[in-house]
């Protein structure tokens, strides 16, 4: 599957995901998870799916190991992130142990994901031929 399509279909995935879990927020008045709402909407829905519309509007950027691991980084890190903010969130006693893991790794590997698309990004912007 194109990169960019990967992106796409996991951004509304996501954005449904987000959106679920508003409206369920809304319909019962608890609003204890809005931050995990937040996160599933800007990190999974806006920028999965502006890593897609980019290597749409770009394909060459796509090519070699970068993109790739920008993919995995980007695609591992938003689930164990948002899974650490729930427990975290609900204080769930049994899984308390698990945030402080779940909330240094989630985190880092976005940030490192967005670390290594704002490298893909100057690579296929700087004029020259893409490789790597």
């Amino acid at each position: 599957m194109k990169l960019s399509n990967l992106f796409l279909r996991l951004a509304v995935a996501l954005a449904l995901l987000g959106v679920g879990l508003g409206y369920f927020m809304g319909a019962t008045h608890q609003f204890l998870l809005s931050p995990v709402h937040a996160h599933i909407n800007l990190l999974g829905w806006v920028s999965m799916f502006l890593y897609g519309l980019f290597y749409r509007a770009a394909p060459d950027a796509a090519a070699g190991w970068l993109p790739k691991v920008h993919a995995a980084l980007a695609i591992l890190g938003l689930p164990v992130m948002m899974t650490g903010l729930t427990i975290q969130l609900l204080a769930v006693p049994s899984l308390m142990a698990l945030v402080p893991p779940m909330m240094i790794a989630g985190p880092t590997l976005v940030v490192l994901g967005m670390v290594a698309f704002a490298a893909v990004v100057f690579r296929a912007t700087d004029g020259r031929a893409v490789a790597a």
